[in-house]
C-alpha cells in the first residue's frame, strides 16, 4: 500500500511516535541527570518516594560487557557462547551496592561462559510480582535485548515460576535467575561422582516447580475405571504430573545415592577423631584463594583457577606445625550470597568437614571491594550447617592487592585476623603458628621409661601429642609428654616405679 501524501493534520501513527519520542527523549534526560549526580546521593529516599531519575528508566551498569572484539579469540572454542543481558532489581543499600552485586554476577556468567553484553539495575521498594521489573520496564529491557542482539536475560535474584514465564513471554528469550546460574556453574565443575550427584538433585529441586504445562490437554492416561466409582472416570494424570512424579522418584534415589557415599566420608572423619588427628577446615567466599592457601600450606597441588568456584569437591590434606604435630586441612566449596537454599541442603554432607573441625580458617578477599559483606555471607551457610561454637580464624588473603586501609579496617574489626598472601608467601609462617596454637591440645601429661621394643609408642607420643622431653636410657626411652587419654592409658605401665 504507498503511503498518502502529507497533509496538514497529523496522522494517528505519527501522533504516538511523537508521543513515545517525547518519553524517550524525556528518560535520556533524567538518565543524563541521574549520570552527572554520579553516586552523590548514594540512595537517599524522600520519605518513601524514590529519585525521578531512578523511577525513570533503567540504569545501566558501565564495565561489565566481557564481548571480544576479536573474534578469532574465540576460534578455538567448539560451542557458541550465549550472549546474555543482566537484569538487577536495587531495593536496599547503596547504588555502590548494587553495582557490586550485578558485577558478581556478570563474574558469575562469565564463570558459566556467557559473554556480557550489557548490564541494567531497576530502583524498586520490592520486585515486580508479574515480571520482577514491571510491564514498562520488561518492554525496555526488550529493546535493550534487540539492540544488543542478547539470546539470554540473567536476573540478579530468585525469580518465582510465575515471574519467569511472564518476562520470557515479553523479551522473546530466554530468561534465568541467579539460582538456575549457580546450579549451572556447579553442574560444569562437580567432578567427584557424589558432587555430581548432589548437584543433579538440587537442580531436580529447582526444576520441580518450574515445570511448564498445558492442562489437561497432555492427558497420559485415563483415571479411575470400571469399578471406580462416582467422580473417578475421566482424564488421569497429565504430562506435567507424570513429569513431577518421575523427577520426585529419581529425587529419592538420588539422596539414597548421597547417603551412601556418606559412608565412606564418615569413616575416615572417625578414624582420624579416633587417632586424635586435630582437623582444619578451609571455608571462604568462592575465589578468595582457599585453594591456594592450601597449597601454601601444605603443597598439596590442588587445581588453582581464577574462577568462581573452581572447587568443588572437598580435599583432604595431611600437614604439619612448625612445632611437629600433624593435623588434616580441608578445602571445601566455595560461598555466594545468596547461595541457593537447595545447594546448601544438597551439599550439607560435603559441608559437614567444617562442622567436624576443630578450627575453621575463614578466608576472605582482602581485595575485594565489600570483604565484610563476604564474611557475614559465609558465616549465615556456615552457622546453618556447622553451628555457632566452631573456633573460627580469620585469614584475609590477596594482602599484595588489597588497599592498606581495608586491611587495617579488617584487622581492627575481627579480633582473630591475620592478613597473608598465597600468592606471595607474606605472613604463611605467622599463620602456620597461630594454627599450633590454636588446635586442641593433649590433656593428660605423663611420664614413662618406654623399652626401646615399645618403639611404636614413642612416636606415638611425637606424632599424636607433645613431646616435653625425651631422654634416652639403657633402659628405655624416658619420656614426658602431653598426650590424650588413649595413648595415656597404653603408656601407663611404663611408668616409673617412684611415679606410680
Amino acid at each position: 500500500m504507498t503511503s498518502s501524501p502529507s497533509t496538514s493534520t497529523p496522522s494517528h501513527d505519527t501522533q504516538s511516535f511523537d508521543r513515545k519520542h517525547a518519553a524517550g527523549l524525556r528518560a535520556d534526560a533524567l538518565m543524563g541527570e541521574d549520570a552527572a549526580r554520579g553516586h552523590a546521593d548514594d540512595g537517599l529516599r524522600d520519605g518513601d518516594q524514590f529519585d525521578r531519575s531512578d523511577r525513570a528508566a533503567l540504569r545501566r551498569v558501565a564495565g561489565l560487557s566481557t564481548e571480544l572484539e576479536d573474534v578469532t579469540e574465540v576460534e578455538y572454542r567448539q560451542l557458541r557462547l550465549e550472549r546474555v543481558v543482566l537484569v538487577g532489581v536495587w531495593t536496599t543499600g547503596t547504588a555502590r551496592d548494587a553495582d557490586n552485586s550485578l558485577a558478581e554476577l556478570a563474574a558469575l556468567a562469565e564463570t558459566a561462559g556467557a559473554v556480557v553484553l550489557d548490564g541494567v539495575i531497576q530502583r524498586r521498594d520490592k520486585p515486580d510480582a508479574a515480571t520482577y521489573i514491571g510491564s514498562g520496564k520488561a518492554r525496555e529491557l526488550l529493546d535493550l535485548v534487540l539492540e544488543t542482539g542478547a539470546d539470554t536475560v540473567i536476573c540478579d535474584g530468585e525469580l518465582t515460576p510465575g515471574q519467569l514465564i511472564h518476562l520470557e513471554d515479553v523479551v522473546k528469550v530466554k530468561v534465568i535467575d541467579r539460582t538456575a546460574l549457580i546450579l549451572d556453574i556447579f553442574a560444569q565443575h562437580a567432578k567427584s561422582s557424589e558432587g555430581k550427584a548432589q548437584v543433579a538433585l538440587a537442580q531436580m529441586q529447582y526444576m520441580l516447580p518450574r515445570l511448564r504445562g498445558w492442562g489437561q490437554s497432555l492427558s497420559r492416561q485415563m483415571g479411575g475405571g470400571k469399578g471406580g466409582g462416582l467422580a473417578t472416570r475421566g482424564p488421569g494424570e497429565t504430562k506435567i504430573e507424570t513429569d513431577r512424579r518421575r523427577i520426585r522418584e529419581k529425587m529419592a534415589k538420588m539422596r539414597r545415592e548421597i547417603a551412601g557415599m556418606k559412608t565412606g566420608r564418615e569413616i575416615k572423619r572417625h578414624e582420624r577423631r579416633r587417632n586424635k588427628v586435630p582437623s582444619v577446615a578451609i571455608a571462604g567466599y568462592t575465589n578468595a584463594g582457599k585453594s591456594s592457601l592450601l597449597n601454601r600450606l601444605t603443597g598439596a597441588g590442588v587445581l588453582v583457577e581464577n574462577a568462581l568456584f573452581a572447587t568443588l569437591d572437598p580435599t583432604v590434606r595431611r600437614a604439619e606445625t612448625p612445632s611437629g604435630r600433624l593435623y588434616t586441612l580441608a578445602d571445601t566449596v566455595g560461598f555466594v550470597r545468596h547461595l541457593p537454599h537447595d545447594l546448601v541442603e544438597a551439599f550439607r554432607s560435603t559441608m559437614e568437614e567444617v562442622g567436624d573441625s576443630d578450627l575453621l580458617l575463614h578466608v576472605v578477599d582482602g581485595a575485594h571491594p565489600a570483604p565484610e559483606e563476604q564474611l557475614a555471607a559465609v558465616r549465615e551457610v556456615i552457622r546453618d550447617v556447622a553451628g555457632t561454637d566452631l573456633p573460627e580464624l580469620v585469614v584475609i588473603n590477596k594482602s599484595d592487592a588489597a588497599d592498606p586501609l581495608v586491611l587495617q579496617r579488617l584487622l581492627r574489626v575481627e579480633k582473630n585476623a591475620l592478613a597473608v598472601s598465597a600468592r606471595t608467601g607474606e605472613g604463611i609462617e605467622e599463620l602456620l603458628g597461630l594454627i599450633d596454637a590454636s588446635l586442641p591440645r593433649p590433656d593428660v601429661e605423663v611420664e614413662a621409661l618406654v623399652p626401646y621394643t615399645q618403639g611404636a609408642l614413642v612416636a606415638r607420643a611425637h606424632s599424636d601429642g607433645e613431646v616435653i622431653s625425651e631422654e634416652h636410657t639403657p633402659e628405655g626411652t624416658l619420656l614426658k609428654a602431653r598426650v590424650h587419654e588413649e595413648l595415656a592409658a597404653a603408656l601407663a605401665p611404663y611408668t616409673p616405679v617412684g611415679l606410680r
